[in-house]
């Protein structure tokens, strides 16, 4: 299964936060799983640690990058492609890097993991990361 971590998923998993769901962990753990982490949860999180609305034990630009890689994770950058789907999306949802997560999942024909219920509005695959 191929799937696209939404940002709070990438950051619970990665903070072991205990906020996923058995079935998400054995999921995210299962070696026929492939993990994407989209470009845009990376910039997200950049944004929020930038203004102090995250709080991270290390600088962010030293874990993560040594954190996808020893997770075994997959960056998944922002193409051409991504951005003009944005544009042909409901606007259900008006977050931006929702938006390109949910684009990034259709484009690529992930199954985007997430507890965002807004998100299963779009025709997209899903899986509630609290399960």
């Amino acid at each position: 299964m191929n799937v696209l971590l939404d940002t709070h998923v990438l950051l619970w998993w990665l903070k072991d936060t205990g906020r996923l769901g058995a079935e998400t962990r054995r999921l995210i753990r299962s070696p026929g799983t492939s993990i994407w982490v989209s470009a845009a949860s990376i910039w997200e999180i950049s944004i929020k640690a930038a203004l102090g609305r995250l709080e991270l034990r290390e600088p962010f630009t030293e874990v993560m990058p040594r954190e996808l890689e020893r997770q075994g994770f997959r960056p998944l950058p922002i193409t051409f492609q991504h951005a003009l789907a944005v544009r042909n999306l409901p606007l259900h949802h008006a977050d931006p890097f929702d938006r390109m997560l949910i684009a990034q999942a259709e484009c690529e024909d992930l199954t985007l993991v997430t507890s965002d219920p807004k998100i299963r509005d779009y025709d997209i695959r899903t899986i509630d990361a609290a399960r």
